[in-house]
């Protein structure tokens, strides 16, 4: 890390202003899977395009930490919000309590991925014998940030297991949720996935396979260097027309995608379905190193299953082709379970400024832990697989 004692800690308000390399170092360190949405080019086509700025609630406030030398050796990925949106670990409940009380809940801070519900590290450093005491150097820099700015408090959601362990220790509150991912057991094909799965379920998921592609349907991945702007041009189609049914006002701009597909177009995998010539809905994915994560869905017309198809089917055959070991589809769903996708921890920290409603949120996140575990137990008893054995190795998480 170099000069310890010279080392600084400052915050910045666009990732223009850090180099590329650099942060990119600290985010996907060689040896390691490497996650997209960390990524210089992830967060700055977030804030290039107009999807993540001060004008939609997601202020950048990135903390870098500097060697002596003014070389990055951490970094983490910050902003200051005045809203809950976005976010997919909901604390609205908390905002309503504090402001009851007479509190002020937001602005807040938050460490994450804007509009993002995947798992990935939020304190960045590379793999070195450095490596914690860089993150803990980075935590206190953040906590400081929370007192200078006089906001209520810090979030860091969808943290890998390892650094939500570190940071219960030093006495951040934990929280847990569960989402539905998807494990590759070492399978070569699709059929040898449904091997594994009860006669039922298997004869559901090919039946819904069969009645998705009626009606002359075909489905075809496109990455690389096939993704055009008329490709975009139809997904942001159908990503408006089910986001805005969804959500009433979706987050990311028509200029986000072309920046994606400039800069990440090898991390990115469309599922698009097409009708007598004419794309007619769609799937966005991100391709990381050992895992494929679903993002947004969208149509401009209603079939049967269809959903199943690009979402979760077609992502399981690429996930088995390029070798990869899970699928994350995203936030929530129990019907994903019906389908080979099982219930998986997801881990994030908070640190709140006031002590009194600090203890009360500690207090209820103690219920909340429990509350997950007992659920994620009960799903995993639904689990679609033909063996106990089977069962047992699918509930289990290691991010």
């Amino acid at each position: 890390m170099g000069d310890s004692e010279a080392a600084i800690v400052r915050v910045v308000d666009t990732l223009v202003a850090v180099n590329a390399a650099s942060w990119d170092a600290c985010a996907n360190p060689p040896g390691e899977p490497y996650n997209p949405f960390i990524s210089h080019a992830f967060l700055s086509a977030l804030e290039e395009s107009g999807s993540a700025t001060r004008r939609t609630g997601w202020l950048p406030q990135h903390l870098l930490l500097e060697d002596g030398d003014g070389q990055l050796s951490g970094c983490m990925p910050l902003y200051l919000k005045n809203h809950s949106r976005g976010e997919y670990v909901f604390d609205h409940g908390w905002a309503n309590a504090f402001e009851n009380a007479g509190g002020s809940y937001y602005p807040k801070l938050q460490c994450s991925v804007p509009f993002t519900p995947a798992t990935g590290p939020r304190l960045l450093a590379a793999n070195t014998p450095a490596r914690e005491a860089i993150e803990d150097t980075l935590i206190a820099g953040a906590v400081e940030v929370v007192k200078r700015m006089d906001v209520s408090s810090l979030h860091l959601t969808f943290l890998p297991e390892r650094q939500w362990t570190r940071l219960g220790t030093i006495g951040l509150l934990q929280r847990t949720d569960q989402q539905f991912h998807w494990h590759n057991r070492g399978y070569d094909r699709f059929e040898d996935f449904l091997a594994d799965l009860s006669s039922r379920k298997r004869k559901m998921i090919r039946k819904e396979r069969e009645r998705a592609r009626e009606n002359g349907i075909a489905v075809e991945w496109v990455t690389g260097s096939d993704l055009t702007e008329d490709h975009w041009d139809a997904f942001f189609s159908f990503y408006m027309d089910t986001g805005a049914r969804k959500w009433g006002s979706p987050y990311l701009t028509r200029e986000f995608f072309s920046l994606i597909g400039e800069r990440m177009a090898e991390d990115t995998l469309l599922v698009m379905a097409r009708r007598d010539g004419r794309l007619i809905a769609g799937a966005l994915n991100f391709i990381g190193g050992d895992a494929l994560y679903g993002r947004n869905w969208g149509a401009i017309e209603h079939h049967p299953f269809l959903h199943f198809e690009c979402c979760y089917y077609q992502a399981i055959e690429f996930a088995i082709e390029r070798r990869l070991a899970r699928v994350e589809a995203g936030a929530q769903g129990e019907h994903k379970l019906a389908r080979g996708y099982v219930p998986s921890r997801t881990y994030s920290v908070h640190w709140i400024a006031n002590t009194s409603f600090r203890e009360a949120v500690a207090e209820y996140l103690s219920r909340e832990r429990q509350y997950v575990d007992r659920d994620i137990a009960i799903l995993g008893e639904y689990a679609p697989f033909r063996h106990d054995a089977n069962k047992e190795e699918h509930q289990e998480d290691d991010f």
